[in-house]
Order: C-alpha cells, then structure tokens, then sequence
C-alpha cells in the first residue's frame, strides 16, 4: 500500500513538474501597447488660442450691445475647432479658450457701454489680423 501511495505521489509530482515547464515554456503575453504620444502642439497654437478667445469675446458683446451676431462668431469657432481640434485635448484647449473670452465679458458687463463698443472694435481688428497671420504665415497652399 505505501509503494502505491509513492507511485501516485510520483506521477502527481511528475504531471505538477511537466505542467510547471509547460506554463514556464509559453511565451507570454505581449505588454499593452501605449497609447501614441501626442504630437506637440503646432507653431502657431498661441495665436489660435488667442483668436479662440477673441470669438468668445465677440460672441457676448456683440449681442449684448444689441448686434445679435453672436451667432456668427459662435460658428466661425465650430469652424475653427473642426479644422484645428484632432484630438479631445486640443478641443478642450480652443472650446476653453472661447469660453475664456465668453465668460470673461459676462462677469463684467450686464449693459452695453461704450467701453464694450471699444473693446468690440479693438478685437475685431486683432482678429481680422490674427487671422491673416494664420493664414499667410502658416496656412497651407
């Protein structure tokens, strides 16, 4: 009976042993790829950031001051972030940027002032330059 007992316990020891060696010989699993880097932003990002900011701006005193064209600047920024924002970081980035301008001004004013009028001016001529800038210095042909 003990020499039966041994032999069990050398084959279960044998069997453990040959599965042990098996597990050991498989190769594992390959390691999760990381996800890709992400790009560095372009040359241009200080100036799209401040064009997105200056939307934002516009978007509020311009209907503030009774013009009711805030909807236009709203749409030139969904244009702006479906050319620019290829990653959900950097929409994050320019729709901030917008809402920067937008938010900043309604703090501030509840009532058109001529103040506001200026700034209206001020930022549309910046905008008009930012976006030739863009445009000559870094746009494609």
């Amino acid at each position: 009976m003990r020499s039966a007992v041994s032999s069990r316990l050398l084959v279960m020891l044998s069997v453990a042993m040959i599965v042990n060696a098996e597990a050991q010989t498989k190769t594992a699993p390959p390691p999760p790829v990381a996800p890709p880097a992400e790009a560095p932003p372009p040359p241009y990002e200080p100036q799209l950031l401040r064009l997105a900011e200056i939307l934002g701006s516009l978007a509020f005193l311009r209907d503030l001051c009774g013009l009711k064209d805030g909807d236009k600047f709203r749409a030139k920024m969904a244009e702006l972030l479906e050319a620019e924002a290829k990653t959900e970081k950097r929409k994050d980035m320019l729709a901030g940027a917008f809402n920067r301008g937008f938010r900043g001004y309604e703090v501030i004013y509840r009532s058109c002032t001529p103040a506001a009028d200026s700034v209206i001016g001020r930022y549309l001529s910046e905008a008009g330059r930012l976006a030739h800038e863009l445009t000559n210095r870094f746009g494609g042909s």
